[in-house]
């Protein structure tokens, strides 16, 4: 017993002790996070209200608010369907060339942006590959809000894939064949057995995704065309305000962005933690 003690305090200090620990963690969460937001909050705060209240609702600020959220929103939507179906066939099938398919699923993550963006820009304008296509039955992707949703969708998938694929891995067979024993049809097993397991990684999925495209620029940047009141994103604004050296204005937008994609995230945190007490119920 001793013994079991001993090694478990030996294990506990592999690691510096909590104090010092703890006192790093802060330090570098800091500097990295708290100061750079503070100093946001700081620069807004030299406003007045009716500067402040100015600056972030007019109407064309408004307006891209609706176009950045919505699309932020929507491409993670489509993102918790169809990378969930990626993330079961990567788990549950084998089949030729499944390791390249895979990989392809973080590309996203190691493409740069603005390559992203020219890249979908040059498929679905109207002279491309698949815009000429959809030209013909008259969808428009490029330079219109829907491009802007397709590049949400583009840089979120992986979010959604790789949070689903390890729960997927480790779900237990065991509970399946039993549903499947006792006469429950396959989309029985699936909405009584598998999805209640995956629901909570699903909705992670949902928030990553959400987060990153809710402020993506680059790869948006080129197929959203930024026609004023149909495809202009907010953080376009915000880049505009800097390049006028209006830093206020700038950070003025940037604190609602914050506060907004704040709220939306600790409310699926709070769905999240809902469902993962429902679940062990």
């Amino acid at each position: 017993m001793n013994t079991l003690v001993q090694s478990r305090s030996s294990a506990n200090r592999v690691i510096p002790g909590f104090g010092l620990s703890l006192g790093f963690t802060l330090f570098y969460l800091a500097l990295l996070v708290l100061i750079p937001l503070s100093a946001i909050f700081l620069k807004t705060f030299t406003m007045s209200w009716d500067a402040f209240w100015t600056a972030v609702t007019s109407e064309r600020v408004m307006a891209s608010y609706r176009l950045s959220f919505g699309a932020a929103l929507l491409g993670a939507a489509i993102n918790v369907v169809f990378g969930g179906i990626v993330a079961w066939v990567l788990v549950r099938y084998s089949f030729p060339g499944k390791r390249f398919v895979d990989a392809l699923v973080d590309l996203p993550f190691a493409l740069p942006t603005a390559v992203a963006g020219i890249t979908l820009t040059a498929l679905y304008s109207t002279n491309g590959w698949i815009g000429q296509y959809l030209d013909k039955v008259g969808i428009k992707v490029a330079f219109t809000p829907l491009g802007v949703v397709v590049a949400l969708t583009f840089i979120g998938l992986p979010f959604v894939v790789r949070t689903v694929q390890p729960v997927l891995e480790d779900a237990e067979r065991e509970l399946e064949e039993a549903a499947a024993s006792l006469g429950a049809s396959p989309w029985q097993t699936f909405v009584r057995v598998i999805l209640p397991s995956i629901v909570p990684a699903l909705l992670t999925g949902f928030a990553l995704a959400f987060a990153r495209a809710a402020g993506e620029y680059g790869s948006v940047i080129f197929i959203a065309g930024n026609m004023p009141m149909v495809s202009e994103i907010t953080p376009l604004f915000i880049i505009t305000k800097l390049e006028q050296y209006d830093y206020t204005g700038a950070t003025a937008i940037a604190v609602v962005m914050l506060v907004v994609s704040f709220v939306l995230l600790f409310a699926i945190n709070l769905l999240q933690a809902w469902t993962r007490k429902r679940a062990g119920k």
